[in-house]
């Protein structure tokens, strides 16, 4: 009786303990957020114009954002009623996170105002009351006990409930991702990385997105129409086509990482030459789409065009893989580096100098005419719903189409027994042969239809930017894509899942074009985002099951019992 008395008494401090850190989390969140509302500098010649008080601006408004994110999962921690929904798997990690994330983000900030404007006296009291405020969640976070615990079984929520909870959801994502593709200047998307990374690693540490997934598994029909039109929504949201560009390209980007990801991630091939596909598409649809500098005279429809493209591309897999396919591992992947250089060397020697006259050589095949179908023009702006859509507004929602397509081609495909025979020659071909599946066959076919994919993409591709040269087309360079990003996405994001060549083909495109100061030291950065990726997150961003248990036995997935994580399936078609 003594002894538990003791215990008792022994538990009571701890948890008092425990709550002051949690409220004084609380606190320095909610200082954090107040500090977004005082002037951080004198002079609005920092980008943002952080000279406002009461209202703000630039970077604050990350740092209001995070600020919030700190105060309503210490709230939820607390048990305050209402808020539990947040943290099923614990708050402790995702408060830790998000402390650092809010900090970062603010003493970003700070130091981009010294270094920029010449010193720290240009600072107003504001930037040192959010450099101190941001502080203060850090160090309380990290003196709280670990709460981390196994999901409990939620709540059966109605139909309607979980069709609010999946369109709220998209609502959210589709905002986050248009600011971000919004940024106006480098110091903003820094913010603006630092900010969402630190918040979407908390929202997974809480359990949060697991149970999403659950959610969005569930209701998986609803889950792809909500992801459809939130993307086709994108165009509607921009004011301008300058932005509308760049999320075209990031489709094109990420179609393409798809199509590799079927070699790479569900066969297990190697392909470091698999852009070549793509500037195989893209050569075939400038050759036949009635361009001026084209040599043959001739004007394909849409649709012919498209065909053509990809059905060139498929012929070019074939050629290609037949005799190479029955390489493994590193003598594959020099013979497919071997196929890219000789492609893009090809191309720019086809001049009617060094070789026939096809592609103009480096000159490149220039005045590839707008698409065009059943009467509706691609080049031209059109009213939809009294919103004026421009040129590359159109070429995004055809891209999202072929996107859309190319994703049910890779679910059914994973999916099927010709997927299964891909994973099996993935993880032992020996095992897969002697069980008897012809590996050569299913090799052959997994680059092929990776190689129509691409071409696919690229017949829009040669559209979208009018002109096709062979530099486009090329191992590693400064602008994506080429093979070394395609495969750096595809290993970032997550082999063999759908949404992780989405998200990392989209980060990958990102960051270059938004930090253009970073363009010389590119390869050196995703060396070193590799690098740290394969030690702390080998199996992607975005992982399957397998994949999770493969790198991670000996750990306790923070997975809810009903929740699954990203299988292909639920969050994956909501990357689509």
């Amino acid at each position: 009786m003594t002894t538990d008395t003791t215990k008792t008494a022994g538990a009571a401090p701890d948890a008092s303990r425990a709550a002051a850190l949690r409220w004084l989390t609380a606190a320095g969140g909610a200082a954090t957020i107040a500090s977004t509302f005082l002037a951080w500098t004198w002079t609005d010649a920092f980008p943002g114009n952080l000279t406002v008080t009461g209202y703000p601006g630039g970077l604050q408004v990350l740092t209001l954002t995070a600020g919030i994110l700190i105060v309503l999962f210490a709230l939820a921690s607390l048990g305050i009623k209402g808020l539990g929904w947040l943290v099923p798997t614990g708050s402790t990690k995702a408060l830790k996170l998000l402390a650092i994330g809010t900090a970062a983000t603010t003493w970003f900030t700070v130091i981009a105002i010294a270094i920029e404007l010449g010193g720290l006296r240009n600072l107003e009291p504001g930037g040192y009351v959010a450099a101190v405020a941001s502080v203060i969640p850090v160090v309380t976070a990290f003196l709280l006990p670990d709460d981390t615990r196994k999901a409990t079984r939620p709540k059966e929520l109605p139909s309607w409930a979980e069709i609010l909870i999946i369109v709220a959801a998209f609502a959210v994502g589709l905002f986050v991702i248009t600011y971000g593709i919004g940024t106006e200047y480098a110091e903003l998307f820094t913010g603006y990385m630092i900010t969402v990374g630190f918040a979407v690693a908390a929202l997974f540490k809480a359990g949060l997105i697991a149970r999403l997934s659950a959610v969005t598994a569930k209701n998986r029909q609803v889950t792809v129409i909500a992801a459809f039109v939130a993307a086709a929504a994108f165009p509607f949201t921009q004011s301008t086509d300058q932005y509308t560009l760049v999320a075209v390209n990031i489709l094109i980007f990420a179609t393409v990482a798809l199509g590799l990801n079927v070699v790479v991630g569900l066969a297990g091939l190697l392909d470091l030459g698999y852009v070549a596909f793509l500037g195989v598409g893209a050569y075939t649809a400038a050759l036949v789409s009635g361009s001026t500098a084209s040599a043959f005279d001739v004007h394909f429809p849409f649709w012919a065009a498209v065909l053509t493209g990809a059905l060139v591309s498929l012929l070019f897999g074939v050629i290609i893989g037949a005799p190479t396919l029955r390489l493994r591992g590193d003598y594959l992947a020099i013979v497919t580096l071997g196929f890219g250089e000789i492609f893009r060397i090809a191309m720019g020697n086809l001049d009617g100098v060094s070789g026939p006259q096809i592609t103009n050589g480096p000159n490149g095949i220039p005045n590839i005419p707008d698409l065009e179908f059943l009467g509706f023009n691609f080049g031209q702006a059109h009213t939809v719903f009294g919103i004026e859509l421009g040129a590359y507004a159109n070429y995004y929602m055809l891209m999202l189409l072929v996107t859309v397509l190319v994703v049910l081609v890779f679910s059914r495909a994973g999916n099927s027994r010709i997927g299964r025979a891909w994973v099996a020659i993935r993880e032992d071909e020996t095992a897969a042969t002697a069980m008897g599946i012809n590996g050569f066959r299913v090799k052959l076919i997994a680059f092929a239809l990776g190689a129509t994919l691409a071409g696919l993409a690229g017949t829009v591709q040669a559209h979208v930017q009018h002109t096709v040269v062979p530099e486009m087309y090329q191992f590693a360079g400064p602008v994506p894509p080429n093979s070394a990003f395609l495969l750096a996405a595809v290993i970032l994001g997550g082999m063999g899942t759908i949404s992780g060549p989405l998200i990392g083909a989209t980060l990958l495109y990102m960051i270059p074009a938004k930090l253009q100061f970073l363009q010389d030291y590119q390869l050196l950065g995703f060396g070193i985002a590799l690098i740290l990726l394969m030690r702390f997150r080998p199996e992607g961003l975005i992982a399957n099951r397998r994949a999770q248990l493969e790198y991670h036995e000996t750990d306790q997935l923070d997975v809810p019992e009903n929740g699954l994580p990203d299988s292909g399936v639920g969050v994956a078609k909501a990357g689509a």
